[in-house]
């Protein structure tokens, strides 16, 4: 019977080592590139991090600025609203002081019309009086 031989195939296993131990420096030399690399990636992205908090401090300050002046746009258009309609209640209150003075003019005329039609036919004297009470002939 033969026995298996304990011996190790040494070529092989001298070829599996240095594959070893060149994976391991490849693993160690990536570990010792990552951190450099990734530094210069975080400051790169902390340089970018302060451009985007510049942009967005001025697009923050634009935008308060267009805001105040909107704001005020309607303040100035709030006040102008007020004016012309305090302008157009005050027009009304004329025009309904007029319209009073013109009704006042209309009962003046039409007893002035009442009082000439009563002169100009004296026989139905009679018979407007008893229909116009409140009216009276002059003189009487």
């Amino acid at each position: 019977m033969e026995r298996p031989s304990l011996e190790f195939n040494l070529p092989d296993t001298h070829e599996e080592g240095k594959l070893y131990v060149v994976d391991s420096l490849n693993n160690l030399n990536k570990l010792n590139v990552c951190p450099a690399e990734s530094q210069h990636s975080l400051e790169s992205m902390a340089g970018s991090n302060a451009g985007n908090q510049r942009l967005f401090f001025v697009t923050f300050v634009l935008t308060l600025t267009v805001s105040l002046a909107l704001v005020s746009f309607v303040i100035f258009l709030i006040f102008q609203t007020r004016n012309e309609v305090d302008q157009i209640s005050s027009r009304l209150l004329s025009e309904k002081k007029n319209i009073e003075e013109l009704k006042k003019l209309n009962n003046i005329i039409l007893k002035h019309l009442n009082q000439s039609r009563i002169k100009e036919k004296p026989s139905d004297l009679h018979a407007y009086f008893f229909t116009h009470a409140e009216l009276k002939v002059p003189g009487e």
